[in-house]
C-alpha cells in the first residue's frame, strides 16, 4: 500500500521514517488518514478489528494524559457502530478514510495521535533551559 517508503521489513530505517514524518507534518489529510490506517492495522490483514483500534485508542489516551468522558471500550464501540458500514465486525480501508471524515469526534483523535507539538515544544524548552 505505500511501497514509496515501507519495505515491510519489520524495521524502520532513515529513509522510512524521514518520510513518515513528511507525511505527518506536511501530508494531506487522506494521505495522513490512508498512513494511519496501515500503522494502527497491526497484523497487516487490511483491516482494522475493535481489538487493534481499542489498543490505538488506550495508547493514544496514556500518551496524551487527558481524561475522558466515555471510556476507551465505550469510544471504540462508538466508532464501530457509526463507521463500520458493512457491520463485519472490522475496518476496511475506505471505512476507516471515509469515517473519519464524517465523525469530527474520530477525526479529532486520529488527528492528535500523532501531533508532534508538544515534542516540539519540550525540545524547545530544553534547548532554552541548558
Amino acid at each position: 500500500m505505500f511501497p514509496f517508503f515501507f519495505s515491510q521489513d519489520g524495521y524502520i530505517d532513515f529513509m522510512e521514517y524521514v518520510a513518515a514524518l513528511s507525511l505527518v507534518l506536511r501530508g494531506k489529510m487522506e494521505q495522513k488518514l490512508r498512513w494511519y490506517f496501515k500503522l494502527y492495522d497491526v497484523d497487516g490483514n487490511g483491516c482494522i478489528d475493535r481489538h487493534e483500534l481499542l489498543n490505538i485508542i488506550k495508547a493514544i489516551r496514556a500518551i496524551n494524559g487527558c481524561d475522558h468522558e466515555t471510556s476507551a471500550e465505550e469510544f471504540t464501540n462508538r466508532v464501530f457502530n457509526k463507521i463500520d458500514v458493512n457491520g463485519d465486525g472490522e475496518l476496511s480501508l475506505d471505512e476507516f478514510v471515509e469515517g473519519a471524515r464524517k465523525d469530527e469526534e474520530f477525526m479529532e483523535v486520529m488527528m492528535k495521535s500523532l501531533d508532534l507539538s508538544h515534542i516540539v515544544t519540550m525540545i524547545n524548552n530544553r534547548r532554552h533551559s541548558v
